[in-house]
């Protein structure tokens, strides 16, 4: 098809309005007589170059496209928010919404709507649950399956047992071992090309998730990815520290938001390679223009984050639940803690500079394509 993640009417309706949230969770792909289109947060993916394999289509000027870098010889990402026009030619069309904050109440009032209209229109096979109040909210909300990975004793494989068992939902908990952390960022760099540190520790997380419930003959599965950005749920939101160029906390929720496009572009295809389609119900249009409107006290209450967000999960969820402070996957799952040392014991120490980056590149020269078997 030529559009993925919406039709071609809520498209162009969208390309004629500049509306930048007009419905669904993103699109991207290729529109007759207007180019090539990707959505304002990058939800769905778009690469295009000269050359593309059996995967990728053609615009009527020759141009390769696809949503998987893999099926172009070279791939280049279009910007969130953009078009490649018929004469080449790449220019803005959408631009992330700046509405003045809305008064407390009605401010949650809308999260609230949005988030149920969100959570009550997906559908996936499975949920991916951590443990945190994001993907617990999610979990709550759909009576899904849910699954884990961690190493044995990780944070996440502890919390989501506890989250799964208050809220009745069937768990299925993976242990990893270094094996499967290799055959994950193989994986990672095969489906995207990234080698980085981040990359491969958050994709490993995600590939190892998503292989397990695919084993299981899962087509889909739900993640709770975006809240952080949406909902201030970051550290450096909270104190404006220097890896924000913001001055003020909706700046800096802005700036977080604004950074989604380039994750996503490593997320999907990811999970996509590995066999489950991705859900993000926290993406959806409506959540997205309800987080954008939140005042500040709402996002950041002196020690609290996510304000906004855990008020809502305290009315769905135990109260421990919504409250509990949680560790990106990453980290909580023991992955960047075990990638790290498979490069120290590889011979990459912390002293070289990058030095996870190359044992991740050393590791992807290997040939070994075994799946976790979860």
């Amino acid at each position: 098809m030529p559009l993925h993640g919406a039709d071609d009417h809520l498209v162009r309706a969208a390309w004629r309005a500049g509306d930048p949230l007009p419905g669904g969770r993103g699109f991207a792909g290729s529109v007759a007589g207007v180019g090539l289109v990707r959505d304002v947060l990058g939800r769905e993916p778009l690469f295009y170059g000269e050359q593309g394999g059996p995967g990728a289509r053609t615009t009527p000027d020759g141009t390769a496209w696809s949503g998987d870098p893999t099926a172009l010889d070279d791939p280049t990402t279009l910007s969130a928010g953009t078009v490649r026009r018929l004469d080449g030619s790449v220019e803005r069309r959408w631009s992330l919404p700046d509405p003045d904050p809305r008064r407390a109440d009605a401010a949650l009032d809308a999260v609230k709507m949005a988030l149920r209209a969100a959570l009550s229109a997906a559908d996936p096979d499975a949920v991916a649950l951590s443990g945190g109040v994001d993907s617990t909210l999610v979990a709550a909300a759909l009576d899904r399956p849910c699954y884990v990975v961690g190493f044995p004793g990780a944070h996440d494989l502890a919390a989501a047992c506890e989250a799964a068992a208050a809220l009745g939902r069937p768990l299925t908990p993976v242990e990893l071992d270094h094996d499967d952390l290799r055959w994950a960022v193989r994986q990672v760099v095969a489906a995207t090309g990234r080698t980085g540190a981040m990359d491969a520790a958050v994709g490993a997380t995600l590939a190892a998730v998503g292989a397990a419930a695919a084993a299981d003959g899962h087509d889909s599965l739900a993640f709770g990815q975006g809240a952080d950005e949406l909902f201030g749920g970051y550290a450096k939101v909270a104190r404006l520290d220097d890896r924000v160029a913001a001055d003020t906390v909706r700046g800096a929720v802005r700036e977080t938001t604004r950074s989604l496009p380039d994750g996503l572009a490593r997320d999907v295809p990811l999970l996509r390679s590995v066999g489950v389609d991705p859900v993000f119900p926290f993406l959806d249009d409506r959540v997205v223009r309800a987080a954008l409107s939140l005042p500040e006290d709402l996002l950041i209450a002196g020690d609290d984050r996510k304000v906004a967000l855990r008020r809502v999960a305290g009315e769905r969820l135990p109260a421990d639940l919504a409250r509990t402070p949680k560790k990106a996957a990453q980290y909580g799952s023991y992955i960047s803690r075990e990638l790290d040392r498979l490069a120290r014991q590889a011979g990459y120490k912390r002293r070289i500079d990058d030095h996870v980056r190359r044992y991740v590149e050393s590791l992807a020269s290997l040939d070994d394509t075994d799946r976790l078997d979860p």
